[in-house]
């Protein structure tokens, strides 16, 4: 898959939202995958992790579902934030909290469109 520089967002917190394929930065900080399943393709030295947050990524029951369907968002925005309350999930949150306050964090998906994935909102929930 092409690597593309230059693509990251910052979502106004601080936090930088991010396609795992894309070559690492040197302001990512931290970089989390926060996906449940490893992105195809890609070998695990050539991204660069520091963490896979498996259990702050979306449940499999709600990613099928929302199939990332514009139409579906506002929906699927509302589920995820009710299954991001949930303990595991808050904890995922917190330790997230705790790498974004220790400096900067780079959270990444293998989602084509980062800004229509669970990223935005998870960066809410650990920069609010």
């Amino acid at each position: 898959m092409p690597k593309h520089r230059g693509r990251s967002r910052d979502t106004g917190n601080g936090i930088r939202i991010r396609r795992v394929y894309e070559a690492p930065e040197p302001d990512d900080g931290a970089r989390v995958l926060v996906d449940r399943i490893w992105p195809r393709g890609l070998a695990k030295e050539e991204a660069r992790l520091d963490e896979w947050a498996k259990t702050a990524a979306p449940s499999t029951e709600l990613r099928r579902w929302y199939g990332h369907a514009p139409e579906r968002f506002a929906e699927f925005a509302e589920r995820y934030r009710a299954e991001l309350a949930e303990p595991e999930r808050r904890e995922a949150v917190d330790h997230l909290r705790d790498l974004a306050a220790a400096g900067p964090l780079t959270l990444l998906t293998a989602t084509k469109d980062p800004a229509q994935s669970h990223l935005p909102l998870l960066a809410e929930a650990v920069g609010g």
